[in-house]
């Protein structure tokens, strides 16, 4: 997005639409300019339309800036999952989709929100923190096809300053594995610029307990229970879970 200067009479009135606060009243020009680099291409700015001259201005966008529009404008669906918004049903479909059978555990580290946002970069650390333990991305997760190698998960050249509102780095592992999962999102997060939730799933247990929280308590998070049941009408329990 870009303001007109010359139509931009400096009202600021577009300011608190900003969830990255990235636009800025410049008092020598008395006119408002957004910090493109910073920028996630949201569209939120624009959409109330508050601006009375219509100085905000969706530029035209290349690949990159695309790239920032896909992962933070939920309005646009993503060419790799055609899922809009961060571009994943999410585990907590798991009811009605199966992925995560018993003895695994479904992981995902939600990088970014409103006023943080995240940096490919960061989201790479977090891939290639966990990718040595043997864990098995998400494939409908627009991050997983931004890897070019999801044995290690390391992401595309040119992508890694990109900034968007928030990525899921989305994962299936063992449960024996999932203790070393969990130490290695430990270990990286000081080296991230950025806030992070962590999301555990998995099937409970024949005695109703849930087989991931212990082991999350171990590596020193603390696990905050949610159960969700997704009704799933019109789709048929997956088999083989």
């Amino acid at each position: 997005m870009i303001i007109d200067k010359e139509t931009c009479i400096g009202c600021q009135l577009c300011q608190p639409y900003c969830p990255m606060g990235c636009i800025s009243y410049r008092e020598s020009e008395e006119k408002c300019a957004i910090d493109l680099d910073e920028c996630v291409e949201c569209g939120i700015c624009q959409r109330p339309k508050v601006c009375p001259t219509g100085a905000l201005q969706q530029q035209e966008l290349d690949e990159m800036r695309n790239l920032r529009r896909t992962f933070s404008n939920p309005l646009v669906p993503h060419k790799t999952t055609s899922v809009p918004g961060r571009g994943t049903e999410e585990m907590k479909t798991n009811d009605v989709t199966g992925r995560f059978k018993r003895g695994h555990a479904g992981v995902a580290v939600e990088l970014g929100r409103p006023g943080t946002g995240t940096r490919f970069c960061d989201v790479e650390k977090v891939a290639m923190a966990v990718a040595p333990i043997g864990v098995v991305f998400e494939p409908q997760n627009p991050v997983t096809a931004l890897m070019v190698d999801t044995a290690t998960g390391k992401m595309q050249d040119g992508i890694r300053d990109e900034k968007v509102l928030s990525a899921i780095v989305e994962f299936d592992v063992v449960i024996e594995k999932l203790e070393a999962a969990l130490t290695a999102i430990k270990n990286v997060a000081p080296q991230l610029d950025t806030v992070f939730s962590l999301d555990l799933a998995s099937r409970m247990s024949a005695d109703n307990t849930v087989p991931t929280a212990d082991i999350a308590r171990k590596v020193g998070f603390v696990p905050s229970y949610n159960g969700k049941t997704n009704v799933g009408l019109g789709r048929p329990l997956a088999k083989g879970v």
